[in-house]
């Protein structure tokens, strides 16, 4: 198991340094420009925006965002497991199973 490195990040013109196994590194920058991103269109033109209220509403977007796929993944999930007890059944058809 390896150590966490130090990384820094700069979200919204700030500088975070945050801990992150190496090979997790690429996947935290990533994070972090998105939500740099979208922090960013959060607050717009509007540069007096607490950056509180922007990182919230940001993170929620984010979260909102990952609720949605997290459902579509259900459905998905639901409907391959209904293919399959199908494709079992008409299997067992095939082979006479009862």
């Amino acid at each position: 198991m390896s150590a966490n490195e130090p990384v820094s990040v700069h979200i919204l013109d700030r500088e975070y340094t945050v801990g992150v196994a190496p090979d997790e590194r690429s996947s935290l920058m990533a994070a972090a420009k998105l939500l740099d991103s979208r922090m960013r269109e959060v607050r717009g033109s509007n540069r007096m925006a607490a950056v509180d209220r922007v990182a919230v509403l940001a993170a929620l977007n984010l979260a909102h965002e990952l609720q949605q796929l997290r459902d579509e993944q259900h459905a998905r999930n639901r409907e391959v497991e209904r293919t399959l007890q199908d494709l079992h059944r008409k299997l067992d058809a095939a082979l006479g199973a009862p």
